[in-house]
């Protein structure tokens, strides 16, 4: 039995007036290939064609949605000729997307993508429902030449630009990369023990050093002062990139490696000659001392 309640719900509802625009909350109560119907509280349904549902071409009525759910769509016409109040569902899921998104760039958040298609220069996925740019450099650490290859595939990405009012979405991969390199580095690098003698290879000349990337795939600096025993303007005297050296591992600190080749183990003759090249004996004589008379004014020649 309908109680006076029930008939004072129907007389407001039908005095309820629907604007175009306006953001309207509904059940859905039927589905089909074409439309969904929404149970809207009103006097007449409300139905939100398939066009209007999302951009997303992942995206399907019968999977993502079901009878019985609430949602919330934008009036696009309050009568579409058939007695109908036209929604879009689209429409009110990229209000909501847009603000989701600037959300995800804000938190720096990490959220995983399906490319779609290959583009000039990049490639599309859809975040949010919201058609979104991954440019070429922004897929991986370095340029992808073949975006053709990652069309199905999926990648963790960042959101790093969203502009609504121009309908701009652009994610990167290489950033989430970066990070998990990052990461992987300081794993790398907390066990590291000061002393620890590594193969390496110089990768860089600097006029202060060499920066060597060590067999563990972590890159430090030689100080040009822990190069070698003989003092040198410039890195290039005696090392060139590409050149295999053993480097000891002096300190680990704030992500940066100190390292020397220098003090590695070496031949004590080479040890010796290097310094005798550089070097003019001047002694004193020191009392009772029978060698001081002897080498006291001894000058080596280089």
């Amino acid at each position: 039995m309908e109680s006076m309640k029930d008939f004072e719900k129907e007389l407001t509802n039908s005095f309820r007036v629907i604007k175009e625009g306006e953001m309207i909350k509904g059940m859905i109560v039927d589905m089909n290939d074409d439309e969904v119907t929404l149970d809207l509280g009103y006097y007449a349904p409300g139905v939100i064609p398939l066009s209007e549902l999302s951009d997303d071409p992942d995206f399907s009525a019968m999977k993502d949605l079901k009878i019985g759910d609430s949602v919330e769509a934008v009036v696009m016409e309050t009568d579409d000729g058939r007695g109908n109040v036209k929604l879009s569902l689209k429409e009110a899921n990229e209000t909501a997307a847009w603000e989701k998104l600037l959300q995800m760039k804000t938190e720096d958040t990490i959220t995983t993508v399906k490319i779609k298609e290959s583009v000039n220069a990049g490639v599309v996925a859809y975040l949010e429902g919201i058609r979104a740019f991954i440019p070429a450099s922004q897929l991986a650490l370095t340029y992808v030449e073949d975006t053709d290859a990652y069309i199905g595939k999926q990648v963790e990405v960042k959101v790093i630009t969203v502009d609504e009012a121009a309908g701009k979405l652009v994610l990167s991969a290489k950033s989430v990369l970066k990070e998990r390199e990052a990461e992987h580095d300081r794993e790398k690098m907390a066990m590291i023990v000061p002393g620890s003698i590594f193969e390496g290879t110089v990768e860089s000349l600097m006029p202060y050093g060499a920066f060597v990337q060590m067999d563990n795939g972590l890159t430090g600096l030689v100080h040009i002062s822990k190069i070698c025993m003989k003092r040198i303007k410039k890195p290039s005297e005696v090392l060139s990139v590409g050149q295999k050296v053993k480097v000891k591992v002096l300190d680990v600190k704030d992500g940066k490696i100190s390292l020397s080749i220098r003090d590695v183990e070496t031949n004590t003759s080479d040890i010796v000659t290097d310094v005798i090249e550089d070097f003019d004996y001047h002694c004193e004589e020191i009392p009772n001392n029978p060698f001081g008379s002897l080498l006291a004014g001894i000058q080596i020649d280089e």
